[in-house]
């Protein structure tokens, strides 16, 4: 009877014991759990940013990369078929206008000027043979109905005899029809003169015509080719800078090929490029940031490329400062286009301790203490962010990476 009373009591212990045990591991992890949600970690000053929040405006960027270039830049071709004979400038030199930059050898140009003017000479030798010709046939015609209307004279004369002798008595009615017969005859060859002389006048004005037009197209190309051959000296039109000069002498080059280009350096405009994916808020007008070093430069794009490349748009930038002195062609820079601003809002500086997200943990500053609190992110470029709510204009915000301290609620600050 004693034997069974021992076996019930010690099972009855083993299962306090297990419950005991089982209560000081819930309380364990609890008394864990408390002290790391209570446990004050700390930090020093020097380890962290911050910023002070303030009232005043925002803009909200995409990023984009820019490159300068002259806002006005000179392209010299060649007018001709030609080889360069001399270069005279080299890139990097300042120009004025009317300095020459490279020579060509203009002497098969010349030659065909040379032939030009020739047949132009020819052609007009043969309008002056032209116009010798129809007058002189104008003139034998005219003559012939001259002669021809003294010819009707007298036969008309002769009519009025033949009646005067037939009423005489002295003439026959035969003498009076071949009278007026000779006479009609005479009349009708000169109608066909006059016809003859109308039409002769309208040929030889239009042969002239001609004649006119073939040259008038010889003395154009002449002009032309007269136009580019003073051309052919290749001179700077504008003051500014040699950025390019084809060197090669002795090379033949083509009509169109470029040979120089002169940009004013005194005034600059800045290429963007941008992802495709941001294609639906460019457009023309929107104003833009241009970061070079620590200097923001305003502006505006002026037009987007219509041809997308590789995923990337292109798009020009008017600058509104297009003369800075920091300035420089080819300078690769930061740009930001604005595509939204709010006015009179709460905002810090931008730093790491802002990930992204519309809602997010950071901390204050407050009697020597980083306070842990929730906030909503508004709108945010490279300068600022913008805070919705759980601040208060003059609160001290670490904008330094805080990850390792995310599961704190208050971190110590030592000097």
């Amino acid at each position: 009877m004693d034997k069974e009373i021992t076996q019930e009591v010690s099972a009855q212990n083993r299962k306090k014991a297990t419950f005991i045990t089982l209560i000081s591991l819930v309380v364990f992890v609890i008394a864990i759990w408390a002290v790391r949600a209570t446990f004050k970690s700390s930090l020093k000053r020097s380890e962290i940013t911050t910023g002070v929040v303030k009232i005043g405006n925002i803009e909200n960027t995409i990023n984009a990369t820019g490159e300068v270039l002259p806002e006005f830049e000179e392209i010299l071709t060649s007018p001709i078929n030609a080889s360069i004979r001399n270069v005279i400038m080299d890139a990097g030199n300042k120009v004025k206008a009317g300095q020459s930059i490279l020579t060509l050898d203009k002497s098969s140009a010349q030659n065909d000027y040379d032939k030009q003017k020739f047949q132009l000479e020819s052609k007009q030798n043969e309008i002056q043979k032209l116009k010798l010709d129809l007058d002189k046939s104008f003139y034998d015609i005219q003559s012939n109905n001259d002669i021809k209307q003294l010819h009707i004279s007298n036969l008309a004369d002769a009519v009025e005899n033949a009646k005067r002798l037939f009423n005489a008595g002295g003439g026959t009615r035969e003498g009076i029809e071949q009278a007026e017969l000779n006479l009609k005859v005479a009349q009708l060859e000169k109608k066909q003169i006059e016809n003859e002389l109308r039409n002769k006048q309208k040929t030889m004005q239009i042969e002239i015509k001609e004649a006119q037009i073939a040259a008038d197209i010889l003395q154009s190309d002449l002009n032309a080719l007269q136009r580019k051959l003073n051309l052919a000296n290749i001179i700077a039109t504008r003051a500014g800078v040699v950025t390019y000069v084809n060197k090669n002498i002795g090379a033949n080059v083509k009509e169109g090929d470029a040979l120089a280009r002169i940009a004013d350096l005194g005034s600059f405009k800045v290429q963007g490029s941008i992802s495709d994916n941001s294609l639906d808020q460019l457009h023309s007008g929107l104003p833009v940031i241009v970061l070079i070093n620590d200097t923001q430069l305003r502006g505006h794009v002026i037009n987007v490329s219509p041809s997308i490349q590789n995923s990337i748009i292109s798009f020009d930038i008017q600058l509104d400062e297009r003369n800075n002195k920091q300035l420089r062609p080819n300078m690769k820079v930061d740009v930001y286009l604005i595509t939204a601003t709010h006015n009179h809002i709460m905002r810090v500086n931008n730093g790491p301790a802002f990930k992204g997200p519309t809602m997010q943990d950071i901390f204050v500053v407050s009697n020597g203490k980083a306070e842990r609190r929730t906030v909503h992110i508004g709108l945010t470029n490279f300068d600022y962010v913008e805070i919705q709510d759980g601040v208060k204009p003059g609160d001290v915000v670490i904008t330094s990476d805080m990850t390792e301290f995310k599961n704190s609620k208050e971190v110590s600050i030592s000097e």
